[in-house]
């Protein structure tokens, strides 16, 4: 510390002092504290603190100082969790003056956070360092060569990935919805007879990406949507930060997945020809088309109602094997007693739609889950009372893990919509610039 005596400082906060050493302040977490260290003189003093005493070298700041308390706590324990009593806003408004976010909190109080900011729309903004703000003329002296660069990918990455970041992103995403529907009315389209009757093809000849078939306006309309998938595919890889994170996302996997069979299958037509082994190839060939199906799933980028489903699906993985596992072991107890009850058991009446273990597990999973085909049912009395026993248990197993997904699903809705509300506030003042 080069301004003020001293081998200790003291942080007077709201009437609370407390007493560090100078080498503590360095390397302090909270970013304020620690940018008094770097003060020369007390012109630089007072503009991290109200005030400042020369003769007991003590600062002082006109804040909350039980809420300082517990930001001193999780100084030194390292959990952060809200002032009982306590507007949550106004503890946030602390944290961001002490210069910390709310990631810092508590998973349950980040939670309150999200919720209590989503029901008021309020969004704070990290402090800027000294010199960087957008419109002051020193941030402008200062501004590294890179930045205007960095700023215009930052701004096309955004227009790609959040479709409510602006109105171009919003312009974007619904060109993209749109190609998304028209490629999904052609795939479904392109199973009916009708329009396959006047064509009279084999079912290998359909399954191929010809020359003739690309002219068609199938193939047409088909070929302009894989275009437009493959170019947004490739935009956003180049204006995303991380190469290897944008790889390994499940999003981009899925693009990838739908974009693939397509020039897979017209690179097997030009290599192998019209009439070569093209042909036994025919099933594969239709596999990979079906695979376009995966096109709807891009619309999680523009719904938060399909984002919300993932995001609980990766939460709640754990609570979604225990389901499993309870689905598992009650079908191979169920399974093996009614294979006995109905079948194995010489009892003058053998059902055949019992005539294994395997056979007797489709009877269990539509029972458990109470959807009874009626394809198979048991004819026998300790059969009967073995499916009574089937299916009630079947509700009460798939019921106990529901509700921690319920919350999950709730929380991450939560989540998700004040993220878009945030986007759709600076969407605003994008409108009032």
């Amino acid at each position: 510390m080069n301004f003020g005596r001293g081998p200790s400082v003291v942080l007077n906060v709201g009437g609370t002092r407390y007493s560090f050493s100078r080498e503590v302040l360095k390397d302090f977490p909270l970013r304020r504290v620690s940018r008094l260290h770097g003060c020369l003189s007390e012109q630089d003093v007072l503009e991290v603190c109200d005030d400042y005493d020369r003769e007991r070298n003590e600062y002082f700041f006109d804040r909350h100082s039980e809420a300082f308390g517990f930001i001193m706590l999780y100084v030194r324990h390292g959990h952060l969790r809200f002032v009982p009593h306590m507007c949550e806003l106004s503890f946030y408004n602390e944290m961001i003056y002490w210069g910390l976010e709310g990631s810092h909190l508590d998973y349950c109080c980040q939670r309150r956070l999200d919720d209590r900011m989503s029901e008021t729309c309020t969004y704070y903004a990290a402090e800027e360092p000294p010199g960087e703000a957008a419109g002051g003329p020193e941030g402008k002296g200062r501004r590294p060569p890179g930045a205007e660069g960095g700023k215009w990918l930052e701004r096309m990455r955004r227009t790609f990935e959040e479709p409510t970041s602006s109105v171009a992103a919003q312009v974007l995403a619904t060109v993209s919805i749109l190609f998304v529907i028209v490629s999904m009315v052609v795939l479904c389209a392109s199973t009916l007879p009708e329009w396959r009757a006047p064509e009279n093809r084999s079912v290998e000849e359909q399954s191929r990406y010809t020359a003739e078939s690309v002219r068609e306006p199938s193939g047409i309309i088909e070929a302009i949507c894989i275009g437009w998938f493959t170019a947004e595919c490739i935009v956003r890889f180049i204006v995303s930060k991380n190469k290897c994170e944008f790889v390994r996302r499940p999003l981009n996997i899925i693009d990838l997945l739908a974009i693939t069979p397509y020039y897979i299958s017209v690179l097997m037509t030009v290599f192998t020809g019209e009439n070569s082994q093209l042909q036994r190839a025919g099933v594969t060939l239709r596999v990979l088309r079906m695979m376009r199906i995966f096109w709807v799933i891009k619309l999680a980028r523009h719904f938060i109602g399909l984002q919300t489903l993932g995001l609980t699906l990766k939460r709640c993985y754990r609570e979604m094997v225990m389901l499993l596992v309870f689905i598992c072991v009650a079908m191979a107890i169920f399974s093996a007693l009614s294979q006995l009850l109905e079948n194995g058991l010489d009892l003058g009446t053998k059902n055949k739609d019992y005539a294994s273990i395997p056979a007797a597990c489709w009877w269990v999973i539509i029972s458990m889950t109470t959807v009874g085909y009626g394809d198979m049912c048991p004819i026998t009395v300790p059969g009967r009372i073995l499916g009574g026993i089937c299916v009630v248990s079947g509700i009460v197993l798939l019921a106990l893990p529901i509700t921690f997904i319920y919350h999950s699903f709730v929380q991450c809705y939560h989540e998700l919509k004040f993220r878009s509300a945030r986007y759709s506030r600076s969407l605003s003042a994008e409108f009032l610039n």
